[in-house]
């Protein structure tokens, strides 16, 4: 059977891409697929042939292309990719090499035994390189390289950076470009082994088992990738990239949101010495966190009538690999949905909300994120990321530091930021949707207005394509303005954002350039289909300026049109003495809200 033309891709169908690039003569032994997905039709094609997207990495040249394969006739349309431009995301076996070309540099070796550290027990973090500019690195694919030490197989290294020393590899050439020995720091000895009973201590003790039933199974139910419950209908799916792609969700038949996904997100640290000013993670576009997908385990990971659904995604080689319940559905109860006790009629009555959760769990390095989207009974839409796993670690100075917290001795935790960008492609009751900034402002004291305890709200309309900051009693409101409630008043969803900051980093920063869209909380640009990523298509290495500052340029009408909004929201990260050694879960979200879309309490009939 045809798989929809949303669909991610099959084991067979990544299958055939390997076979049509191989006979096409775009693949050889040193070709690696850096990404393999659904090349998704532009929403208005009306009868889409199934495509893929491969970006191929040729090992030994660096060259690299970005291919579509059309599932159906076969047929490739495969274009170069300029390095200037950014390189392809980073390979694992890129990480692998790693180790055996700082083994066998004199520079390197020399390095670790003045810091009397034995090669043995390095453990290598190779990261992004980003784009500083520098003559001698242009054109070259780069990771910069931090270490660590392990003490034995199950020590957890992060208690015991090698700082001071950060080695740049060139992985084409397959040899250190460069090395940065700026300081020799004393390694933090401290176990980092949480699991350790004597880093935990004694079991505590005093906790009954919890279970969470539904004897008559779960609400909802699956057609193919459809995903029905309640009012509820959406389409279920996922990317190497984006990790989990929502579409066409839709409450009572009506549409809300076409496609919404983390597009993005960067993690920016804010120490500024020599090893480390470069340390900014673009996750989805430079590592592919969807890669990284967890295989969730009942009762850990997930709790109650629990589904599963496996995922496949292609391999390095091009060979399609399943991750095992890689995506968790399942309903919570989340407390009180209305409730009223009447002093009049003497009639009391209650409902108890409900939701319906979508999740994922990914790990990228010392980090760990969970990715929940959560449908409520009254058509509310929320997503939340929850952030946990090990602190990315440093030597803490002698001298003290202003851009880290010491959290055990001699052992620093780097300030930094976690900004994901979510892609909400909108659809409120149709296509040509509105927004309206509504700021909550109060009435100045005067006529009409003689007590001053009046205050209203202003609303704006946003015209053309443009950036927003959030601002206290501030949101967004989508409108479709070709369609009213009963009051008069077009339809509408409201979002609400986090108050957080934005990217810290000076404007006139490297990081600035590239992660731009973490320099505002909302982006709105009117609907393209190529327009898919906040920070370009390329962002290894990328220079800046691609994604979202090149979409909004062209300044598009967005009044009544099919809009897309961008959301960067997340949590700035001072580390704390009760982050470590592992960090208790944290959290950021938004939350998409009817507004005038119904014409009533819609869960009135909620029995």
């Amino acid at each position: 059977m045809t798989p929809h033309p949303l669909s991610a891709l099959t084991a067979d169908e990544i299958n055939d891409v390997r076979r049509v690039l191989t006979d096409a003569g775009q693949v050889n032994t040193d070709t690696r697929f850096a990404y393999v997905g659904l090349d998704e039709p532009d929403k208005y094609e009306t009868a889409p042939e199934r495509r893929a997207r491969a970006l191929l990495l040729n090992l030994k040249t660096g060259a690299a292309s970005d291919a579509r394969v059309f599932l159906t006739t076969k047929a490739v349309e495969v274009v170069p990719i300029d390095a200037a431009v950014g390189q392809l995301p980073i390979l694992d076996e890129e990480f692998g090499v790693i180790g055996p070309i700082l083994n066998e540099s004199p520079e390197w070796l020399a390095a670790l035994e003045k810091r009397g550290v034995d090669p043995g027990s390095v453990i290598f973090a190779p990261l992004s390189a980003g784009n500083y500019g520098y003559p001698d690195e242009v054109g070259k694919r780069l990771l910069r390289v931090l270490a660590f030490r392990q003490d034995f197989p199950a020590d957890h290294c992060w208690a015991h950076p090698v700082d001071g020393l950060c080695a740049y590899v060139d992985l084409i050439e397959r040899k250190l470009h460069k090395l940065i020995d700026h300081r020799v720091f004393e390694v933090p000895e401290e176990s980092g082994n949480y699991n350790d009973p004597e880093v935990a201590g004694p079991p505590l003790e005093g906790l009954k088992p919890i279970e969470i039933r539904q004897p008559e199974g779960p609400s909802f139910r699956f057609d193919g990738d459809e995903l029905h419950w309640a009012n509820w209908s959406l389409r279920v799916g996922f990317d190497t990239r984006e990790g989990l792609v929502l579409r066409k969700l839709a409450f009572g038949g009506r549409p809300i949101v076409e496609r919404a996904s983390i597009a993005e997100m960067v993690v920016p640290y804010a120490d500024p010495s020599p090893v480390r000013f470069w340390q900014n993670y673009f996750d989805t576009g430079e590592y592919l966190f969807g890669r990284y997908a967890n295989s969730l385990k009942l009762g850990c990971d997930c709790l109650g009538e629990i589904t599963y659904l496996d995922v496949t995604v292609a391999d390095e080689l091009g060979n399609p690999r399943v991750v095992d319940n890689a995506i968790c559905v399942h309903e919570e109860d989340f407390g009180t949905l209305w409730k009223h006790s009447d002093l009049f009629t003497g009639i009391a009555e209650t409902r108890r909300q409900r939701r319906l959760v979508i999740s994922f769990f990914t790990t990228v390095g010392n980090y760990d994120y969970g990715f929940y989207w959560y449908l409520y009974l009254d058509g509310t839409i929320e997503c939340e990321v929850k952030l946990t796993g090990f602190l990315f670690t440093s030597a803490y100075p002698e001298e003290g530091s202003d851009f880290a917290t010491q959290v055990a001795p001699g052992l620093g935790a780097p300030y930094h930021q976690h900004l994901f960008c979510a892609r909400l492609d909108m659809a409120v009751d149709g296509g040509a949707n509105a927004v309206d900034e509504i700021d909550v402002v109060p009435t100045p004291m005067g006529e009409g207005n003689e007590h001053g305890n009046a205050f209203t709200t202003r609303a704006t309309r946003l015209t053309s394509e443009t950036a927003r900051e959030a601002a206290p009693n501030r949101v967004w409101r989508i409108v479709n303005p070709g369609k009213l409630n009963r009051m008069g008043e077009p339809v509408g969803y409201t979002l609400s954002v986090q108050q957080s900051p934005t990217l810290l980093a000076d404007p006139e920063s490297v990081i600035a350039a590239r992660a731009s869209f973490a320099t505002k909380h909302l982006w709105v640009t009117r609907y393209a289909s190529g327009e898919r990523y906040a920070a370009g298509d390329f962002v290894n290495q990328s220079p800046g300026g691609d994604g979202l500052p090149a979409y909004t340029a062209a300044g598009r009408d967005i009044d009544g049109e099919d809009i897309v909004l961008w959301h960067t929201f997340g949590p700035t990260h001072v580390p704390r003495l009760e982050d470590w050694p592992i960090m208790p879960v944290d959290h950021a979200k938004f939350t998409l809200k009817p507004t005038g879309f119904f014409d009533r309490n819609p869960t009135l009939n909620v029995p």
